[in-house]
């Protein structure tokens, strides 16, 4: 449980507060709702599960298995993941509530697979392809009934035992309407608060976690006798459910914004490429990581509106892209405002996004680029040949690397204000850098200058001093059988979790190598998976190079992967494997089979686990150190644990 209360921390923080993200999806406490914490605080307990709100949202359940008559006064929804074990607790609560209430109560069913249960999908998709052949339900109760067998093989067994055409069966499992259903189901879960498994929603009324059967009962009995008398009124029965979230709420509201802390300020990159308003030798300089279907990012643009009406010339501000996974249309709208800024109409397309956030599918974003009077067709072939989708996704890297894991977050000056806060929270920032900003000038810095003395200054700033209990708690991090180099009994571990397709993991690999030179026999290397939704070849590059390893020749293919990250599709990976002399059959083989997907979910959902949300993450003998940091940071570290070695050496002595 109590990794599961970490994870959740982090998310409870990065959905309810910004909207989203982290590595690859959702994740929980599972038995109890999220509650926004530091993640350096991992010890933190679970607080009790939080009783049923008392607003009603709007929650659709078209599309969705439905169980129940549609006639019934009470309808609930639930969000929930087969591989979580709070869900089969609560399983057994819905079968006795649906004996009990009968025609009275309607389930409906929605898939929530946590990113750090690699088993939790493939069961969601199983389902959902027995459901194409009406067993959805009699499929679901298998799942729960061996929720720690999950496995392929467990999943088509069960297909046969409840008389499953199993042929037609793994067919349907390939279909991508049900991952759009996921993809689907998981943002709804985010929009409207339900950050945990399982999450229900009785007559539109938030009910978190597993919870004593007496809570549903009272829950539900209120929501009856409410619905009683709609029908009373002339309702229909089976036009209840509709009429009751008819004037429900759409989304959760996000917590009151925290104050803002006097953060450690970054090194924060203005690529040319990038979208600002504000000259270029303004006092301050606001970096924007943004999501075009994040509600809260949408929040904050009166602000901005604000900030450029009160501060004029002195502020310039620039926005970067951070789509979150679970928004479907984020990516694509991204990728649009960039051809649109192409023609020099970034903010004016901008606002249109933030206008419609519910209408980002594709026809929508050409009919906004027509509305704008762009050249559709240059728009069109951009978003066509995929011209901006680096840019994009150099962006969601880079946010990473600073800390920008949620929407949105902001860097004034390259100290981070993080969600939609005030205009206030932006004042006092901004004043204050300001006030810093003029002291520099004063000094002899050129206008032009400034914005990279500031960051020079940044980069070079040693780090803060902070209470030892600051660090994140010592971690025990299994090397299991990832590819290590090094002694086994070396007396430093580090376990990388890393991505081949992420900039920054490639700048640390020279790090890496001089440590292992300058620490030769006393430190081994581990390198985990962490492949990045938002990078299309990581996840295929990272199963090659376990290919490679499977044939004695992980780090000579790491290295090819590393030297050429711009070309990681299959062809590229092959050549690679050719040049390396690996047996060719077996290696493509193993692509073909997906023989080491299983491995590579197990160690994302390891890393997201234990707190590896962006890469590359290291643990040094368990403890963390994030990103691409110096030599003399790591060195830090494994000198710390090298005394500490030696000390208990002595101690044996």
């Amino acid at each position: 449980m109590k990794a599961n209360v970490i994870v959740a921390l982090v998310v409870g923080l990065v959905l309810g507060f910004f909207g989203g993200r982290a590595a690859s999806g959702s994740k929980s406490n599972e038995g109890s709702a999220p509650t926004a914490a530091a993640p350096s605080q991992p010890s933190a307990p679970a607080k009790p599960a939080r009783p049923a709100d008392s607003a009603v949202f709007k929650v659709p359940i078209e599309n969705s298995p439905v169980k129940g008559s549609p006639e019934a006064l009470v309808t609930m929804v639930e969000f929930s993941d087969y591989q979580c074990p709070f869900c089969s607790r609560a399983d057994a609560t819905v079968k006795k509530l649906q004996e009990e209430y009968g025609n009275k109560l309607r389930v409906v069913m929605k898939q929530n697979p946590l990113s750090f249960h690699p088993r939790a999908k493939p069961a969601a998709l199983a389902a959902m392809a027995a459901g194409e052949q009406g067993k959805y339900w009699e499929y679901h109760e298998k799942l729960f009934a061996n929720a720690r067998a999950l496995e392929d093989a467990d999943l088509e067994k069960y297909a046969s035992e409840i008389g499953l055409d199993v042929a037609r069966w793994k067919k349907d499992l390939s279909k991508e309407s049900f991952q759009q259903t996921i993809t689907r189901d998981q943002a709804l879960a985010g929009q409207l608060g339900a950050n945990g498994t399982p999450a229900f929603f009785i007559n539109g009324r938030l009910l978190s976690g597993a919870q004593p059967a007496e809570r549903f009962k009272a829950l539900i009995d209120e929501e009856y006798s409410k619905a009683e008398a709609l029908v009373k009124a002339g309702t229909k029965p089976a036009d209840v459910y509709a009429a009751i979230i008819a004037k429900g709420q759409e989304r959760a509201a996000p917590p009151p914004a925290a104050a803002p802390q006097a953060a450690t300020v970054r090194k924060v990159d203005v690529p040319n490429d990038s979208p600002s308003f504000g000259p270029k030798d303004a006092k301050v300089t606001i970096v924007e990581w943004s999501d075009f279907e994040c509600p809260f990012c949408s929040r904050v643009t009166p602000t901005l509106s604000k900030i450029k009406e009160t501060y004029g010339k002195d502020v310039r501000v620039v926005f970067r892209h951070q789509p979150l996974p679970f928004h479907a249309n984020a990516k694509l709208a991204a990728e649009a405002s960039m051809a649109a800024n192409e023609q020099g109409k970034f903010w004016e397309y901008h606002d249109k996004l933030f206008a419609n956030q519910k209408a980002l599918d594709r026809a929508s974003l050409e009919k906004y680029a027509q509305e704008l009077k762009l050249d559709v067709s240059k728009f069109k072939a951009a978003l066509d040949s995929g011209k901006f989708r680096a840019k994009v996704e150099a962006d969601a890297t880079a946010g990473s690397a600073v800390g920008a894991n949620g929407t949105p977050t902001f860097f004034i000056n390259g100290r981070q204000l993080v969600g939609a806060q005030p205009f206030e929270a932006f004042k006092t920032a901004i004043d204050e850098e300001k006030g810093k900003a003029e002291k520099v000038l004063a000094s002899g810095v050129k206008p032009e200058n400034l914005y990279a003395k500031l960051m020079e200054d940044a980069a070079n700033a040693p780090p803060p001093s902070a209470p030892e209990e600051a660090e994140p708690a010592v971690q025990k991090i299994e090397v299991g059988n990832a590819p290590v180099k090094g002694p086994a009994n070396a007396p430093v571990t580090i376990v990388a979790f890393s991505d081949f397709e992420c900039p920054f993991c490639s700048r640390v690999v020279p790090t890496l190598k001089q440590l292992e030179e300058g620490y030769k026999g006393k430190i081994r290397v581990a390198f985990k998976n962490q492949p990045l939704p938002f990078h299309a070849n990581a996840k295929t590059a990272a199963a090659a190079a376990l290919a490679a390893n499977e044939q004695g020749k992980f780090w000579e293919y790491h290295d090819k992967l590393f030297a050429n990250q711009k070309a990681l599709d299959r062809a590229s990976l092959e050549r690679y494997a050719e040049e390396l002399k690996l047996d060719m059959g077996k290696f493509k083989s193993a692509l073909d089979s997906g023989k080491f997907t299983a491995q590579i979910e197990a160690e994302s959902a390891e890393g997201t686990r234990v707190g590896a949300n962006g890469t590359p993450t290291f643990f040094i003998n368990g403890r963390t150190l994030v990103g691409a940091q110096p030599p003399d940071a790591f060195k830090r570290v494994i000198d710390e644990e090298l005394k500490k070695a030696e000390g208990m050496a002595k101690d044996v002595k």
